[in-house]
């Protein structure tokens, strides 16, 4: 199937998707501080940035794209146009990810990863997390 869009409307498109603060993500972090968590945002000295950062617990959330990243659902499949350039794209994502959490590993973090399809079940997903993270800290104490 042929692309719908001129490529200026594609480059609009692609240009305007963002890498921080996205709905997913944005939407796991209100849930996580509605519970008590507390956390610091997209650590730049660890590598790969971690969407959400639990520093006293050396743990990292990180929310992907399924899409960008590669997910094995259905909003993860490549699309039908321009393979040549998303399918090299897509891998080397994957490769970085992967590349990403064993340095968090090596240097002692533990990481979850979620993914976009999982976040649309909220519920579902805060119950992995806090399965991941443990009970949050006492009211005073900083995580």
């Amino acid at each position: 199937m042929a692309d719908t869009r001129t490529p200026e409307q594609r480059r609009h498109i692609m240009q305007s998707v963002k890498q921080k603060n996205t709905g997913p993500e944005v939407a796991v972090r209100k849930a996580l501080h509605a519970l008590g968590y507390r956390f610091r945002l997209h650590a730049h000295s660890l590598p790969g940035r971690p969407d959400i950062v639990f520093p006293a617990r050396r743990k990292v959330i990180f929310v992907h794209g399924c899409f960008w990243h590669g997910h094995d659902c259905r909003k993860g499949h490549l699309p039908k146009s321009r393979l040549e350039y998303w399918k090299p794209k897509i891998e080397t994502n994957k490769v970085r990810d992967e590349r990403n959490v064993n340095e968090l590993k090596k240097a002692g973090w533990e990481s979850l990863v979620l993914w976009q399809c999982e976040v649309a079940r909220l519920d579902e997903t805060v119950d992995h997390v806090t399965h991941f993270l443990g009970p949050p800290k006492q009211a005073g104490r900083s995580e």
